[in-house]
């Protein structure tokens, strides 16, 4: 029994002769031979423009005689003349094709009508449209400039002042979990930004305003309570005797704070006095406050150049047994997460440890058992002077983080709170220079503390002569 061989050539299994097909055999172009261009050939063979071309058996079919057609139609011709195209015999119709491409191309989609750009509503500036874009972007990415004004401002103070109503701990949250970028790069709570960076902000969701109208008489209570903690005041900034228990910034479940109070000083020209540093809520004394954002610029550099000298007093339990002396450590937060979480020694080189310098002096003691310590801190770290009392042995009296003394019990009279004063502080004036020095008064339970204890508060305090670095 014999097989055939497989059928080869065409797609019926018969290979096509040599002479009939040779012409596509050697065609000059590449591509399918159902092409656009081979399909207006045959129409307009068709239609009789190329007789020649019709058989491609003759001289005319010939492969070399096809290759030449070809590049005589890619070359665009020139358009006859109007007197030509009348005395031309008109075009053969081809019969009609049962196709949807003639019917679309008797409508081009350019003759389509096309929608026109909405224009800006009339009557509104560029600064409204720039103002409403900012609006509509308040929930998306935005990108936003540092101006001359905020030089020197630590990036989360840049946002608070730009973002009023979002919260302080999402403004930290927000940086911590890297979500913010300042020129391309992940950026740290204490980085300072300059003019002209990029700041890059994730999509916020800001808390909406209330409606309700703001009561006259409260803003006018809340500037009297200011005012009547001012212990300096001048055109460009006044220092605050903050009390106890009075917050600086809001934060979860906080509603009064001093920075929310300031509101009720702003000026004619719209500018709201600005914190420069802070302090622990239950540690009372001098707060700096800036009237201005060029004032607030220079302070903060004061206080980050180290130009800025501050004394604290303290009552600790026990009576250290060198009256002087430095502390010197690094700090790191126990919850890295919490913005108020408890700070520990750390070694060199821990994650997240930061370095805190703190003199300390003894003013004088109470039976062996209480000590009124003088702090001059050199840093400024987060809980520093509460904690490094503590890492020396002597806690502060009241510090319900940092105080556990075994088997201590107060003394009868002495109030159960935070015995941290910030005294006095001395920094350089932010336009002329020249020194402002102010102190500030024992809060109330600290005045009760040392009367019981017979302190003067005008003793000569030593630490005045410890080192500034």
């Amino acid at each position: 029994m014999t097989t055939r061989p497989p059928p080869r050539g065409g797609p019926k299994g018969r290979k096509p002769p040599a002479g009939k097909f040779q012409p596509y055999g050697e065609r000059a172009r590449t591509g399918p031979r159902t092409s656009a261009r081979d399909a207006a050939e045959r129409a307009a063979r068709n239609r009789g423009d190329d007789a020649g071309a019709r058989d491609p058996w003759t001289a005319a079919g010939t492969p070399h005689a096809v290759a030449a057609a070809a590049a005589a139609a890619a070359k665009p011709k020139p358009r006859p003349a109007r007197d030509e195209r009348k005395d031309a015999p008109p075009p053969r119709k081809a019969p009609p094709r049962p196709s949807v491409r003639p019917a679309a191309k008797a409508q081009p989609k350019s003759a389509e009508p096309r929608p026109e750009p909405s224009a800006p509503p009339a009557g509104q500036t560029r600064r409204e449209q720039r103002a409403a874009a900012s609006a509509t972007l308040a929930s998306g990415v935005q990108t936003l400039t540092v101006e001359p004004d905020e030089a020197g401002m630590r990036i989360d103070r840049f946002l608070t002042a730009r973002f009023p109503l979002l919260p302080f701990t999402r403004v930290q949250s927000i940086v911590r979990k890297g979500e913010l970028r300042v020129d391309g790069k992940r950026a740290k709570p204490n980085d300072r930004l300059e003019p002209g960076m990029s700041v890059r902000v994730p999509p916020l969701r800001l808390d909406q305003p209330t409606e309700r109208p703001r009561s006259a008489a409260r803003e006018q209570d809340d500037a009297e309570f200011i005012r009547s903690l001012i212990l300096y005041e001048d055109a460009d900034m006044m220092i605050l005797n903050k009390p106890f228990g009075l917050a600086v910034q809001g934060g979860s479940g906080t509603v009064r704070h001093v920075d929310g109070l300031l509101a009720a000083l702003t000026g004619p020209d719209g500018q709201k006095p600005r914190l420069v540093h802070r302090l622990d809520k239950d540690t009372a004394g001098c707060l700096i406050i800036a009237k201005t954002r060029l004032a607030a610029a220079t302070l903060a550099k004061s206080f980050r150049s180290r130009a800025a000298r501050k004394i604290y007093w303290a009552l600790t339990a026990g009576v250290p047994r060198v009256r002087q002396g430095r502390v010197s450590t690094y700090l790191a937060k126990d919850e890295p997460t919490d913005a108020d979480a408890r700070m520990r020694v750390a070694k060199h080189g821990d994650e997240g440890a930061s370095h805190a310098l703190t003199y300390y002096a003894m003013v004088d003691q109470a039976a062996q058992k209480l000590s009124w310590l003088s702090f001059k801190p050199v840093t400024g770290r987060t809980h520093q002077l509460r904690a490094h009392a503590a890492h020396i042995g002597h806690p502060i009296v009241g510090d319900p983080k940092y105080f556990s003394v075994e088997n201590w019990e107060l003394p009868g009279g002495i109030q159960n709170r935070l015995h941290l004063l910030a005294r006095r502080i001395v920094i350089p004036h932010p336009r002329t220079g020249r020194p402002v020095d102010v102190s500030a008064p024992l809060p109330p339970h600290m005045a009760q503390s040392w009367n019981l204890l017979g302190f003067d508060a005008s003793r000569y305090d030593p630490i005045v002569e410890a080192p500034e670095s």
